[in-house]
């Protein structure tokens, strides 16, 4: 049996509990996201310019999946079995997938502006230009602090079996690398989908036809990245040393919950989306469902 040493205030049982945690989130959301992702591109009638936004959502969503349970195998292992060159990429693929997903809430949020308040149709053009400039900036700055740039870097987080941007450095490249994400990845998305929902909202008072929960997505949002972030901007200040292991890693576990909550807001509960779930499901359109 090979040996291997606990990671500092981390017993067995609690590798185990956080393992099982990723490996049962991991897989949900995957199998949610991946219902989301097939159906567009099974059912031609959900093919959509605005649909585009949320197949590309689940796609980035399958991805910091994926990251979880490579994470949730090696809490099962007690180890790290991919090297520092798995860890690099673990840790870049998973910037990706976060970058990407955040950004695509935005798109999603100024999209739904437009269908709902300003009644601007959207062209394929325009999705697939923004669908594709949102990729290109999250690989872009996720690829920032890769060896060979070095503007932050990428370490284990505090279990020692998934990596991620080392926030116990504190230095002056983390610390510009972080406020500058935090302004452009949280700040900037926060803004689009308060002043989006709010507006929708206003609309949907106006005609008395509420369509669905406008406070939601900002609130799942905070909920999944808002502790997350604080931790890792409080680090930019202060030595996070001092904080919990333990609690060091339930926050990023709950950050990667949020696949849950998209394909369950944005997927399964947009109208524009569901039906096509259903029918990628059923074989029956949702309307045949009634008669």
């Amino acid at each position: 049996m090979a040996s291997y040493t606990l990671p500092e205030g981390f017993s067995d049982f609690d590798m185990f509990a956080f393992g099982s945690v990723l490996l049962v989130g991991g897989l949900l959301g995957f199998f949610l996201n991946f219902i989301s992702v097939m159906a567009f591109l099974r059912i031609r009638e959900m093919q959509t310019p605005n649909n585009f936004f949320i197949f590309n959502l689940a796609v980035a969503d399958l991805s910091l999946n994926i990251n979880g349970l490579v994470a949730a195998y090696a809490s099962y292992l007690r180890y790290w079995p991919f090297g520092s060159e798995g860890c690099q990429m673990h840790g870049f693929q998973g910037m990706v997938s976060i970058l990407a997903g955040i950004s695509f809430l935005a798109a999603i949020a100024w999209d739904r502006y437009h269908q709902y308040c300003t009644k601007q149709k959207m062209f394929w053009s325009t999705s697939v230009t923004i669908s594709t400039i949102i990729w290109i900036l999250a690989v872009f700055w996720a690829a920032l602090p890769l060896p060979a740039i070095g503007w932050g870097i990428f370490d284990f987080e505090p279990m020692k079996t998934c990596c991620t941007l080392d926030y116990t450095q504190g230095d002056r490249s983390y610390i510009t690398y972080m406020l500058s994400i935090t302004v452009l990845y949280l700040a900037f998305p926060v803004m689009v989908l308060q002043s989006s929902y709010n507006a929708i909202y206003a609309y949907f008072k106006k005609t008395h036809r509420f369509k669905f929960n406008t406070g939601l997505p900002l609130k799942a949002l905070l909920f999944c990245w808002g502790p997350y972030v604080l931790m890792c901007t409080y680090a930019c200040f202060e030595n996070v040393n001092l904080v919990s292991p333990k609690l060091r890693m339930v926050l990023p576990v709950l950050a990667k919950t949020s696949p849950i909550f998209h394909a369950v807001l944005y997927a399964f509960g947009n109208e524009f989306y569901r039906g096509g779930v259903w029918q990628f499901l059923t074989g029956q359109k949702s309307g045949d469902k009634k008669k």
